[in-house]
């Protein structure tokens, strides 16, 4: 029985807190492997709105970023940013997660995650909000990979070695989907 292009695509998400990494990387990458490459909603949103939000807007960004995905039918997608995302910054914020969230968070799939650790210098824009809690962030995002059992590897160093570790990665996904 054949697989239907949605079985046989291999989705992959780049996570961690903010200004680690993840859009120069998982943009970077994508073109290498000539991939479908998906970018952060959040940041489409928040420019709309200044920087200003509250936490229903978190659910509208949940339900805006999952539709960025549905109905792709390409062989390897890669996605700048997924559900965890939000999850820990909702818990980091606001102290609680949203049904909304959680649904789309326990419903998305994702054959590998890459979490970007924070070991990069954190730059300042305009919806950029704490560049004090990076690391203990990371250590939320870490913990709650493995409490989900999602398949990941931590993205860390120089630009070049975060490529070199992805790629190679993605090279082994590619080879067992065949």
């Amino acid at each position: 029985m054949a697989k239907n292009i949605q079985d046989a695509m291999i989705r992959i998400a780049f996570t961690g807190p903010e200004s680690s990494g993840k859009t120069t990387i998982s943009q970077l990458v994508a073109a290498q492997f000539n991939a479908t490459w998906i970018e952060e909603y959040a940041r489409d949103y928040l420019h709309q709105s200044n920087g200003k939000y509250n936490a229903y807007d978190l659910d509208e960004i949940a339900i805006g970023q999952t539709e960025k995905w549905k109905g792709q039918n390409c062989e390897l997608l890669f996605c700048d940013t997924e559900l965890t995302v939000l999850k820990i910054w909702s818990e980091f914020k606001f102290g609680h997660v949203s049904k909304t969230i959680l649904k789309s968070y326990h419903e998305q799939h994702f054959d590998h995650y890459f979490l970007c650790r924070p070991d990069i210098p954190w730059e300042k824009d305009s919806l950029r909000e704490n560049p004090f809690d990076r690391d203990a962030l990371f250590e939320l995002y870490k913990i709650e990979l493995k409490h989900c059992n999602r398949d990941f590897s931590v993205l860390e160093g120089s630009l070049e070695d975060r490529i070199k570790k992805s790629s190679q990665k993605i090279n082994q996904l590619i080879g067992a989907s065949i």
